[in-house]
């Protein structure tokens, strides 16, 4: 069976599923999987620990200019996000880093610079990629578009946890009211709002198990490399 390469493009509200569907995906059609959330989450990171006033153009562009994100897979078979070198995984999904992404994200160079990035990573297809505007700013003519979202007390407690996964114990108000927060800023943002294409197929979350998102993808997934390209 000739399969052709296409490039499946997930976008969403956060902790609706994205990533870990993505990531599954993946894995299941032998794809790389590139988490663009977590790009944005590392430039936050190098951003807060090098003390980048957002405010000064400058600064963010000089910084922007000493950021290298990369992915690596681990001894787990799982994906770490990499920033200069060195694994930031665990790092990226504290409350600290979460609380600033968004604001972070709104900043044009910043997007301009993952973008960039991301078409690069992109360019041979054959990948994965999930987050807020891979339908309609980064790959717009990608062959698969999702959009994936959930009830709001559901993503909060998927969140929760997650932090607990990672040995992060945030009270559920606090992590609503970070949802709520990041939705207002991405859905509202100047720069690639969070918004879904026009030929992206809506995925509600909220009562669909984790195996059954993977396989409703995969099976749409490999309808698509079936076709032949246009």
């Amino acid at each position: 069976m000739n399969l052709r390469k296409i490039v499946v493009a997930i976008d969403g509200y956060s902790a609706c599923g994205k990533s870990s569907t993505a990531k599954e995906v993946s894995k299941v059609l032998g794809y790389r999987y590139i988490d663009t959330g977590a790009m944005y989450r590392a430039v936050t990171l190098y951003f807060l620990d090098q003390h980048i006033a957002l405010t000064n153009p400058k600064e963010v562009s000089k910084a922007l200019e000493q950021i290298h994100i990369s992915f690596k897979v681990n001894s787990k078979s799982k994906t770490e996000t990499y920033l200069n070198g060195l694994s930031v995984e665990n790092e990226i999904r504290k409350m600290r880093v979460s609380e600033m992404v968004s604001q972070v994200s709104t900043i044009k160079d910043v997007r301009v610079a993952m973008v960039e990035q991301q078409r690069r990573m992109g360019r041979e297809k054959g990948v994965v990629m999930d987050g807020r505007d891979i339908g309609t700013v980064v790959f717009p003519h990608a062959e698969l578009k999702l959009f994936m979202k959930a009830d709001i007390l559901v993503r909060a407690f998927r969140r929760q946890k997650e932090l607990l996964d990672r040995d992060q114990m945030v009270d559920l108000d606090d992590v609503l009211e970070n949802i709520l927060e990041r939705d207002r800023i991405d859905t509202t943002r100047a720069e690639s709002p969070l918004r879904q294409a026009a030929d992206a197929i809506l995925i509600d979350t909220t009562h669909v198990s984790f195996d059954e998102q993977v396989d409703e993808v995969v099976r749409m997934a490999i309808a698509k490399m079936l076709q032949p390209a246009v």
